[in-house]
């Protein structure tokens, strides 16, 4: 199975030096004239609207003017892609996306864009563990019980996710092909419509990120199964990895990258990207993403270019083989 962590350290020590040097100055002098946008393609209440909100308010204090989150949900985020893809290159719209950006292209062949084209990138945000969750009131309530229980519905018995090929379902996906179970699998327009179905029962269970699921897992508003790391993360530190509980070398991870549409110029991506720096070096960004288990990268744009070539191929190799399809 891909590994996402053990790929994405080498951004993650790229991004170390630059969030370590506070003084850095402003790479061009270019500013938004308006307020900018920053689109996340996925419904309010997952990880990747969190990390935009969080990043927006401290980008904004840096580009001087308000940055303004836009919620475009739909189609595991390519809806909100489709819609940047097509502004104007001028660092007035610009986008949070999660790892769907380079798993969509290897199960929605007829998009009207190119995802390897359409954007320039800026940065990776985030690198985001998951967490396999089931409702408050499961009967199963460890991974071995859940996986007993499964496998005397097959078929029966229905998980949610963000949406085809996102994290949240290639982390099932590889999941229940370890685990030998058959479950219906419902797409949502967003994890945090996914995480509100779950709550109210309707779903056996969720792969979250830790940012949008920690809380729920501590006051025990849900069930928690398992991390998707390779060891246990500090945000749930009871909570057992899913590698740990008979499934040696599984991990696939969340991650949030910063983009701008393709041609964007190079003096705005970089004072674009010292914004992202300057957001992730905040005190309070870094003690909210700290809280939330998340990992701050704050790559270059050069660097995170090379990471997405690398990812679009490691997920386009894990959906072939697990023969994932659009539901």
């Amino acid at each position: 199975m891909p590994s996402v962590t053990r790929r994405a350290l080498p951004a993650l020590a790229s991004g170390l030096v630059p969030l370590a040097m506070p003084g850095a100055a402003r790479a061009a002098d270019w500013r938004p004239t308006r307020p900018v946008r920053m689109v996340a393609p996925y419904a309010p209440g997952g990880g990747a609207d969190i990390t935009a909100r969080l990043l927006a308010p401290p980008m904004a204090a840096f580009l001087g003017q308000p940055v303004v989150v836009e919620n475009r949900p739909g189609a595991g985020g390519s809806i909100g892609a489709a819609e940047v893809a097509r502004a104007p290159a001028d660092g007035h719209t610009v986008m949070l996306d999660a790892l769907a950006h380079v798993s969509n292209p290897a199960v929605l062949p007829r998009l009207p864009f190119d995802y390897a084209t359409a954007f320039a990138p800026i940065s990776q945000v985030t690198l985001l563990p998951q967490i396999m969750i089931g409702p408050k009131g499961a009967t199963a309530k460890t991974l071995a019980a859940f996986i007993a229980e499964a496998k005397a519905k097959p078929g029966q018995l229905a998980y949610g996710s963000s949406g085809n090929a996102t994290a949240a379902h290639l982390a099932a996906v590889a999941f229940l092909k370890r685990a030998g179970i058959e479950m219906v699998h419902v797409p949502y327009r967003g994890g945090g419509v996914a995480l509100q179905d779950l709550l109210a029962g309707n779903l056996a269970f969720v792969f979250g990120t830790v940012s949008s699921s920690a809380v729920l897992a501590r006051t025990g508003e849900v069930t928690p199964y398992g991390v998707t790391t390779a060891t246990r993360i500090a945000a749930l530190p009871e909570v057992p990895t899913i590698a740990e509980q008979g499934f040696a070398g599984y991990e696939l991870n969340e991650w949030n990258g910063f983009y701008a549409p393709a041609g964007t110029p190079d003096p705005v991506r970089q004072v674009l990207h010292q914004a992202v720096l300057a957001a992730l070096r905040d005190p309070a960004v870094a003690q909210r993403l700290e809280t939330m288990g998340a990992l701050a990268v704050g790559s270059d744009p050069a660097p995170f270019g090379d990471f997405l070539k690398q990812q679009r191929e490691s997920m386009a190799t894990l959906i072939r083989e697990a023969g994932v399809t659009i539901d």
